[in-house]
């Protein structure tokens, strides 16, 4: 029979790791953050009674973005955090006082293993799957800030060509908020292929109150920052794979020396 404080866990030994680092001793500035990587629900969680089908799907996880962040961590040699629990079970890019940071409904898919969780139950969620991801995070920041080393802030996402039955006609999207150095400079850097719709904070904005990892690591820090939101579709094949991993790493290196000890 387990301890009480084993009783009191929601993780348990046979449950992923909540993180995953790649290149922690990368050379590049960059830092790549993936916190809609993986779709893993503790064990003690029944898979939030959800059908495989649902747990496949943009509902639980952001579709190739893990993919996307190994390659582009290997062509920049940069740093990767990528968070390897289900958005479902909480969501690392959400504030912990927002009402969908423990989502009860995604789209059209109820939650309701979600529904009416007390106080004990959320805390769980939060110190035990957010926190750890977000002080990895903070300490390979402070390090480099105790190094004087630059660091810029990469947060990756994918969205679905559709949502709530509405097509969105953008490949990717330049997201950010109060601190446009760097998005602004990537948005025109992709917008020269001519071939791309590339959306300004688009198909969402940064805020305060839906965003999580770069309004605290990012503008909280002054450190140049921004959120790139690919298509899903574009990331399912090898081919869409390399061709998005080296238009970004193309775009970034062109960037990078405009905005740093800028």
């Amino acid at each position: 029979m387990g301890t009480s404080r084993e009783l009191d866990r929601l993780l348990s030994d046979d449950d992923p790791p909540v993180f995953s680092v790649e290149r922690a001793d990368g050379g590049s500035a960059v830092l790549i953050t993936c916190d809609h990587a993986g779709r893993a629900i503790p064990r003690r969680l029944n898979q939030l009674e959800l059908s495989h089908e649902a747990l496949s799907s943009h509902v639980a996880w952001d579709l190739g973005i893990a993919d996307l962040g190994r390659n582009l961590s290997a062509r920049l040699d940069a740093f990767l955090i990528q968070h390897n629990y289900s958005r479902l079970v909480i969501d690392a890019n959400r504030p912990p006082h927002a009402a969908d940071s423990i989502a009860v409904r995604s789209e059209r898919t109820d939650i309701a293993a979600n529904e009416g969780l007390c106080e004990v139950r959320r805390r769980q969620r939060l110190e035990e799957v957010f926190i750890p991801y977000h002080r990895r995070i903070s300490s390979e920041l402070d390090r480099r800030t105790r190094r004087g080393s630059p660091c810029v802030l990469v947060a990756l996402h994918s969205f679905t060509p559709t949502y709530h039955g509405e097509q969105r006609p953008w490949h990717a999207g330049v997201l950010f908020g109060r601190d446009a150095r760097l998005g602004r400079l990537l948005h025109t850097r992709l917008s020269e292929d001519s071939s791309l719709c590339v959306g300004e904070n688009e198909p969402y904005a940064v805020s305060d109150d839906t965003d999580y990892t770069v309004v605290v690591h990012g503008e909280q820090r002054r450190i140049p920052h921004v959120e790139l939101e690919i298509r899903q579709d574009l990331l399912l094949t090898d081919s869409g794979l390399d061709q998005w991993s080296e238009r970004l790493a193309v775009a970034l290196e062109a960037c990078l020396p405009l905005v740093i000890n800028n």
